[in-house]
């Protein structure tokens, strides 16, 4: 741990000295050559970083409050996108976007969470966490986007369901209980991405889809490695030790076969540069909804069910 801060704290403070020649005029030969240096380093520092990080990294890292969200990614993804609101029961819940849109020039529905940037859009987004009505709400247009053939995308990035007192009063468990149902009838692909973390049931109700994928610095659980802690050691503090005992991570989850694909990231993190984090996602995206458009429907809803009855399984070898 401690020699990875100090990798960490060496990276800051190149990229401060890069910044600052950079930003400086009159650059010669010797300036461009020691900024290649710089860079040089900079990538193998960030490698090794990569290498060495642990579960509880990867989970910092899926929390960064720098990381793109839904609407970071709908920006730089989809043309034409028109947001629909509303549940048509209670209201409209801003922790969930749902809207049509065009991927390469192919009418499709973007469903995902979004948790907000500052404290004013926090607070506006209720920290990503929906409501019932959120959940309900993007059932109603993934139903629409069924009726019209539109294949769904959803991009997964939150704690969890929205736990207070109204949510429950308003039915929360039953909101997302129904959309687990609903998702897996539904007759069109769909295509589940976790973005950062993905939280209980919460990230689930909108990702019972034929393709799972996560984010190379993402996490999807049952739990927080915190809340598993407390639940198994009394102590919020063995938070990094759950972290590992969980398998959250990307490449735990593929191993196990809960999710499809790994969508790797930029160096140091999809937060350090959102064009080119996106375009990984564009790349990953376009390939699996060229494959699961060829399948019938009635052979996607069966691969589908069967996908995730499948989950959990596990058979001693004689």
């Amino acid at each position: 741990m401690r020699a990875l801060q100090k990798t960490q704290q060496e990276l800051e403070s190149i990229e401060r000295q890069v910044a600052s020649i950079e930003a400086s005029s009159g650059q010669n030969e010797e300036t461009q050559r020691r900024l290649a240096e710089l860079h040089e380093r900079i990538h193998i520092l960030r490698e090794e970083m990569k290498g060495s990080q642990t579960a509880w990294q990867k989970t910092e890292l899926a929390r960064h409050p720098q990381r793109p969200q839904t609407l970071d990614y709908i920006e730089r993804l989809f043309a034409d996108f028109s947001e629909i609101h509303g549940d048509r029961g209670f209201g409209d819940d801003p922790a969930v976007v749902c809207g049509m849109a065009r991927f390469h020039g192919e009418e499709i529905l973007v469903v995902g969470t979004q948790k907000g940037r500052d404290m004013k859009q926090r607070m506006h987004r209720n920290f990503g966490t929906p409501h019932p009505e959120g959940y309900r709400k993007a059932l109603r247009i993934m139903q629409i986007a069924e009726k019209f053939s539109r294949p769904i995308l959803t991009l997964v990035d939150t704690d969890g369901a929205y736990p207070g007192i109204h949510a429950e009063e308003r039915g929360q468990a039953e909101a997302i209980a129904y959309n687990l149902r609903e998702m897996a009838r539904l007759e069109v692909p769909i295509i589940a991405t976790v973005i950062g973390v993905g939280g209980s049931g919460g990230a689930l109700a909108i990702a019972v889809a034929d393709r799972v994928l996560m984010m190379e610095n993402s996490i999807y659980s049952v739990i927080s490695p915190e809340g598993c802690a407390a639940i198994m050691w009394r102590d919020a503090t063995k938070k990094e030790l759950a972290a590992e005992a969980m398998r959250i991570t990307a490449a735990d989850l593929s191993e196990l076969g809960i999710i499809d694909d790994i969508v790797l990231e930029p160096e140091g993190g999809a937060h350090r540069d959102y064009e080119a984090a996106a375009n990984l996602l564009d790349v990953s995206l376009q390939k699996h909804l060229s494959e699961v458009k060829r399948i019938p429907p009635s052979e996607l809803i069966a691969s589908r069910f069967n996908k995730f009855r499948a989950m959990g399984q596990f058979f001693r070898a004689e």
